[in-house]
């Protein structure tokens, strides 16, 4: 039988690790091991993703982080833990692949009341959250999992999707995170968000990188620069160094834990020339007898 990682080990933090440092580790190993980065070895990169997954349900939940710091996963086992395992059976229900449509199960009870579409900004959670695992079991309802564009997250998107052969509408809010769930009432959908080419998101704040000519790092300039809502212009003062970040404030994702929006922030990066011209080369000698 194999023996299965450890839930720390998985996520790269130690036990000691803050809510917060499993949450932005987590978010990290996602992003890392996101199928669509991996399409040369997808099969390996799934089963990575699912451990991920799998192992910040659990530590990013504070009973049932605490029953695996004192039982292991045998805390999550029937009979592996006094009283016989987790109330309820497994935490991760009946399992399933990663996949755009993915089937799974969660604890969870009550009907939907805003029909087929639901109201997600109003009951919007944090993925992986759910009531006391050593209280009373409740009616176990259906989890599915949705993998979506960066930019459908970034602003929100309606979704037909086929629930049980049945056809339904559901509206994804502007802003969700990876690791996020929704809760529809009779079903939680969890949302995985596929990596973008040029932005990378930490909560609400949108990060860039941006290359510049070593010329406009020392004269300075002005630019343009990508943001989600199309290109702006910034100026580059004289002297940069790189590395230098701009913050643009508002021009990140919507804070769905609070009003208004996240900032970019801009990374420059001086771009070093691998080969000059003889005319430069000389240039380049005269700034460096002047100590440049």
């Amino acid at each position: 039988m194999a023996t299965k990682s450890d839930y720390y080990d998985i996520l790269g933090v130690t036990k000691s690790a803050s809510a917060d440092e499993i949450k932005k580790a987590y978010r990290k190993q996602a992003l890392e091991w996101h199928p669509d980065r991996h399409q040369d070895d997808k099969e390996a990169a799934e089963k990575r993703f699912k451990e991920i997954n799998e192992a910040y349900q659990v530590l990013s939940d504070t009973q049932k982080r605490a029953a695996y710091d004192q039982y292991g996963h045998d805390a999550f086992s029937p009979g592996g833990m006094p009283g016989g395992g987790f109330p309820g059976g497994s935490p991760f229900g009946g399992g399933g692949q990663y996949g755009p449509f993915t089937y799974t199960y969660t604890s969870n009870g009550g009907a939907n009341p805003f029909g087929d579409f639901g109201d997600p900004f109003d009951i919007f959670e944090q993925f992986f959250g759910g009531g006391n695992p050593f209280g009373q079991a409740r009616r176990q309802v259906p989890r599915y999992s949705i993998s979506i564009d960066f930019m459908e997250a970034v602003k929100g998107v309606a979704k037909e999707v086929s629930i049980e052969g049945k056809r339904r509408k559901i509206k994804i809010p502007a802003g969700v995170d990876e690791g996020s769930r929704i809760n529809f009432g009779d079903f939680m959908l969890s949302v995985n968000i596929k990596p973008h080419k040029l932005f990378e998101r930490d909560g609400a704040d949108i990060h860039v990188k941006v290359a510049i000519p070593f010329s406009l790092a020392i004269l300075g300039g002005e630019i343009s620069v990508p943001t989600i809502e199309g290109d702006v212009k910034i100026r580059v003062r004289a002297g940069t160094q790189s590395g230098t970040m701009v913050r643009l404030r508002g021009k990140g994702t919507s804070n769905l834990r609070g009003r208004g929006t996240g900032d970019e922030y801009v990374h420059l990066l001086v771009m070093t020339p691998e080969k000059l011209t003889r005319e430069q080369k000389k240039l380049v000698e005269e700034m460096k007898k002047e100590g440049l």
